[in-house]
């Protein structure tokens, strides 16, 4: 049927363009580590073991993931894990989902400086948000987030920005009291965006002075770049808050440890073109499709990859790892409700596995009464 969808991967892609990409593309080493791991994973050349059911003796050949953080098909357990973990810390309140952007006049000095570039976004989203939290014209208040950092847009585009979930609310200045916000809105998101503006090209500017970070070719100094973002509007935007923690849970699910493409959104791969899904949000979210060359999809995908050892989620004010223990705790005690407790802290990735789908990752699919054990371990590069 011709309008029956293709099921690729990812992977597949990149096994097939595998001669062709890498020799006309000039690869960063955490780009060549991300197209290889992605393209080996889950194949023989990683290894992996024979299982074998103690029953009937039915056996399975299950090989290696290559645990990469851009690779799709590795992100399940982790995703999770971190969900579980994160889930239980915040404070039983609404969230708010605040999204900071960047014009794109910043992209190229970001692409090229990703490492000190992402770093100074992440401060600046930060220090805006609690600085106008801060006042008490706005709140008044000591507040708390958990930032994400997504460098693409819907269509695999460059496009930097942070995703930052924010408890309803904050702690008074003697930590004596628990002050929610509005239902409607966290602090005025047009104050937000010039404070945001402000704080990070200061930031930029001064890395720029230090040597820090680079200039694209032909510029000389930082004030093209900077009068080209003052001329620009910049959009940070408030999304209505998570009324639920069972909502919460869910967003968190969605956005953290999220590669650029999941391998679901990928419709076609044919004549060297690959066609995936992507959500139109001009049109109000309309779910639409879009065609490219295979080497243009690569490249695409690929300027995502993040510089090695770069955190991709940071926390803030009494989310902060230092203000856990005393800021935190105070939340809940003034807050004075229960909220989600840890289920998969402890255990093993194949309980979390069992936990997430219900299945039992160690019935025997054949006769459904057996248990698979493994028997044998297959070396690396080897195929059964």
């Amino acid at each position: 049927m011709e309008n029956q969808r293709q099921h690729i991967e990812l992977a597949e892609i990149f096994r097939d363009q595998a001669k062709t990409f890498p020799a006309t593309h000039r690869l960063c080493p955490e780009q060549q580590k991300a197209y290889t791991a992605i393209m080996e994973c889950r194949t023989a050349t990683l290894g992996g073991h024979t299982d074998r059911c103690e029953a009937c003796g039915y056996t399975r050949q299950s090989y290696n993931s290559c645990r990469n953080r851009h690779c799709p098909k590795c992100q399940l357990i982790k995703t999770a894990q971190w969900v579980d973990k994160v889930a239980s810390n915040l404070p039983p309140v609404p969230h708010f989902h605040i999204v900071f952007t960047i014009p794109s006049c910043l992209y190229q000095l970001f692409y090229i400086n990703q490492q000190v570039a992402y770093g100074l976004l992440f401060k600046a989203a930060g220090k805006a948000l609690l600085q106008c939290a801060s006042q008490s014209k706005y709140l008044g208040v000591q507040a708390g987030a958990v930032a994400l950092l997504h460098t693409w847009g819907q269509t695999l585009v460059y496009h930097p920005h942070i995703h930052m979930m924010v408890p309803s609310g904050g702690l008074s200045e003697d930590m004596t009291e628990w002050i929610a916000s509005g239902k409607k809105f966290y602090v005025p998101v047009k104050v937000l965006s010039c404070v945001f503006r402000g704080i990070l090209c200061r930031l930029l500017e001064q890395a720029v002075t230090a040597g820090e970070i680079r200039l694209p070719e032909k510029l000389e100094t930082f004030k093209p770049i900077k009068e080209a973002c003052y001329k620009k509007k910049w959009v940070v935007y408030c999304e209505k808050p998570f009324s639920k923690h069972k909502n919460l849970i869910q967003y968190l699910g969605h956005y953290s440890h999220r590669v650029a493409l999941s391998n679901n959104r990928l419709l076609a791969y044919k004549e060297n073109k690959v066609t995936f899904s992507y959500k139109d949000n001009q049109a109000g979210g309309l779910s639409k499709r879009i065609t490219l060359e295979a080497d243009e999809f690569i490249r695409r995908f690929l300027q995502h990859v993040l510089p090695c050892g770069f955190y991709k989620v940071r926390y803030f004010g009494f989310m902060a790892l230092c203000n856990m223990k005393a800021k935190l705790s105070a939340c809940f005690e003034l807050i004075g409700k229960t909220t989600f407790l840890p289920v998969l802290e402890g255990i093993t990735a194949r309980e979390v596995w069992r936990e997430l789908t219900g299945r039992d990752p160690y019935m025997c699919p054949k006769c459904k009464t057996g248990r698979l054990k493994s028997v044998m371990l297959v070396a690396s590069g080897i195929k059964m």
